[in-house]
């Protein structure tokens, strides 16, 4: 899952500032549509205004005011300016959903852990996406990284239409996916008897949502969903299945699938899923255990101090009518998407970066973003991850505008954490002169760094 994952020092206050600001966005965007409306009035009412304060000079005491008024004239000013800047240095920053943020109404706090009264919410209806082809839509290009990187959730809210995302690499995942099932087994897909309902659940859901969406792949069936691409009859109807329900789940998207079920302790358990082409993680590692310890295990930086707290209050406050998404990155130095042999054996022990060769050739490296989407599953009550994963070669995204100096920016910004999390150091001499020189051959051709705004705004 990624990176999904207390003193109060003068770079915590800082975070904390970025993250209350961009959860402003949206008001602050509105503040301006305001102002720009009212632009024109500005010259009349200065003009009132100097006189208005001139006849208020000549009234007596005054002038003893005019210290505080200054003051608050310059705090104006600062806070305007500030807010100018952030706004254009950060407009495309998606803004946090609520739900991360505290309880604040019993509504939220009258329903007891690990309790879940089915609810009656019915997503709608997608419309079908009519140009999709499995030979020509290309992936989308989700460049999910900053000038500066920053440890937060990263929320943002999301169409039911955008749900599940498939293009022309769907034949790859397809394939590595079948191959994997058949492979590996339950070491990849499992479901716990207690969460058999809602692998049930969401294996109905994709029977409906998927030839809504994409009718020129699928069709639903008496018995479940027949893959027209594959000519795969896949049977979601019959009790017990052929197979698990999270493998038969996996066969019709391109994403990973987790499910995951609040306790009585308050806790979210990962009890069902299917994580095939995770790449650096694997469902036997993790599976039986809390959300909170799936991070820490996997040393998740910042976890405890940043992201704990607003994680359990987005899980804890998460309704069925929210779809709710985020994206993440990470480097890879070799071309296998299902598991990163790179770092070692998908069996072995004690696998990290530790163990990766260094400074492979930028043939090798490879650009791994993940879109994970949450939603909780209305009749179980189980919270849903699904995570795409997107899989490029550097070299190729890298002849993108302002693609190599945004990513250059990105990685020299982490910290030390971060940078041991992702395993800079066994790529970045590389990867960096690499970029460096991409970049400065893009503004030798005349790119305009102060356009990036116009052109590409996160996370594409």
């Amino acid at each position: 899952m990624g990176e999904i994952c207390t003193t109060m020092d003068s770079e915590t206050l800082k975070q904390s500032l970025d993250d209350l600001v961009a959860r402003s966005q949206p008001y602050i965007d509105e503040a301006n549509t305001h102002l720009q409306r009212s632009r024109h009035h500005c010259s009349s009412i200065l003009n009132s205004a100097q006189k208005d304060l001139h006849k208020i000079l000549q009234k007596p005491h005054t002038k003893e005011l005019l210290p505080a008024a200054a003051l608050l004239i310059f705090l104006a000013i600062a806070l305007t300016q500030y807010l100018s800047r952030r706004r254009q240095s950060s407009a495309s920053r998606p803004s946090t959903p609520t739900i991360e943020k505290a309880p604040s109404t019993k509504s939220h706090t009258t329903r007891q852990p690990g309790t879940w009264e089915p609810s009656s919410f019915q997503r709608s209806t997608p419309p079908p996406w009519e140009d999709w082809s499995i030979e020509t839509t290309k992936p989308i290009p989700y460049r999910p990284f900053r000038y500066k990187y920053f440890q937060t959730m990263g929320l943002r809210t999301v169409k039911w239409d955008e749900w599940i995302e498939l293009d022309n690499h769907y034949p790859r995942f397809h394939a590595d996916k079948a191959r994997r099932i058949a492979e590996r087994g339950s070491k990849c897909c499992r479901t716990a008897p207690e969460a058999l309902p809602a692998a049930y659940e969401l294996l109905e859901e994709l029977r409906s949502y998927l030839p809504e969406r994409y009718p020129m792949l699928y069709q639903r069936t008496d018995k479940g969903i027949k893959n027209l691409w594959s000519g795969e009859n896949l049977d979601t109807t019959s009790r017990p299945l052929p197979e698990d329900p999270m493998a038969t789940c996996a066969r019709l998207t391109q994403d990973d699938l987790a499910l995951m079920f609040e306790r009585p302790d308050g806790q979210y358990y990962l009890l069902a899923g299917a994580i095939l082409l995770a790449g650096f993680w694997r469902l036997e590692d993790k599976y039986g255990m809390p959300l909170s310890e799936i991070h820490t295990s996997g040393d998740v930086p910042q976890f405890r101090e940043k992201l704990e707290k607003g994680m359990m209050n987005f899980f804890r406050r998460l309704k069925p009518e929210e779809l709710i998404a985020r994206h993440n990155y990470f480097l890879q130095v070799d071309e296998d998407l299902a598991w990163s042999q790179s770092i070692g054996s998908e069996d072995s022990d004690g696998i990290s970066w530790n163990t990766a060769e260094k400074n492979r050739a930028i043939k090798h490296h490879f650009f791994r973003s993940e879109r994970q989407t949450l939603r909780r599953l209305p009749k179980s009550g189980a919270v849903l991850f699904t995570i795409r994963t997107y899989f490029h070669p550097i070299t190729e995204i890298a002849d993108e505008d302002y693609v190599p100096g945004r990513l250059a920016s990105g990685i020299r910004s982490w910290g030390d954490d971060v940078s041991k999390y992702k395993g800079k150091e066994k790529y970045e001499e590389v990867l960096l002169e690499y970029l460096d020189k991409k970049h400065q051959e893009q503004l030798d051709r005349g790119l305009k760094l102060e356009e990036e705004d116009e052109k590409r705004t996160y996370p594409f």
